[in-house]
């Protein structure tokens, strides 16, 4: 029987070795793709284990994102998603149907419009800027140069991010220092596309990642 569609995606078949944080990190650098997520949460119990839910501000993103990573492989297992048999206590609550159950309920952090609203000045300061000063951009390159990465990136979180767009190769994280990385594709053209769909991208809440072409 089919579920109705819901803000909550419920994931399974998901790697068990892995850190409970590291899970969720790795759910929200891919997922935040589709839309504005509220919360994350993962159990490490015998009974919960490979097991996510992700709870998005808007259905259509939570269709979104179940369509497209269905079955994508994630720490090499493929991904199961479904909705959600029932509403979060979070969405619930914006919606004023909530029932008080007996534990701590997280609330949203409505705090995303407005980092919204400075990134797209940033952007667009930023494009403005390139323009007066074609001299500040490197040349189109096929391999692209990441910084402002959090601490906790890593090459799998990487490659996924990348490995959604033609031509992606490889990524090369740089040696004792988190915040930078490589990524190598076919053709200039490929990077570049890469570049304008990925800049400013969120890994986490508090890193927007720069991307540039790497100097020849």
């Amino acid at each position: 029987m089919d579920i109705r569609p819901n803000h909550t995606i419920y994931i399974n078949n998901l790697n068990e070795k892995i850190n409970k944080e590291e899970l969720k990190k790795s759910l929200y650098a891919i997922f935040s793709q589709f839309g504005q997520i509220l919360d994350i949460v993962a159990y490490k119990t015998l009974k919960m284990r490979g097991q996510a839910f992700i709870i998005f501000k808007e259905i259509s993103s939570a269709t979104n994102a179940m369509r497209t990573m269905q079955g994508f492989p994630f720490y090499d297992k493929p991904m199961r998603i479904n909705y959600s048999k029932t509403d979060s206590d979070m969405i619930a609550k914006l919606k004023g149907t909530f029932q008080e159950r007996p534990k701590r309920v997280k609330q949203p952090k409505p705090i995303q419009t407005e980092d919204k609203k400075a990134k797209k000045l940033k952007n667009a300061g930023e494009v403005g800027a390139t323009n007066n000063s074609a001299t500040a951009e490197q040349p189109p390159n096929q391999i692209l140069f990441l910084t402002n990465l959090p601490e906790e990136t890593n090459e799998m979180m990487l490659s996924m991010l990348f490995n959604q767009f033609p031509g992606f190769k490889e990524v090369r994280l740089v040696p004792n220092r988190h915040d930078i990385a490589f990524v190598e594709f076919a053709t200039e053209l490929q990077s570049g596309a890469a570049r304008e769909a990925l800049q400013g991208f969120k890994i986490t809440p508090t890193h927007a990642m720069k991307i540039s072409f790497a100097k020849k």
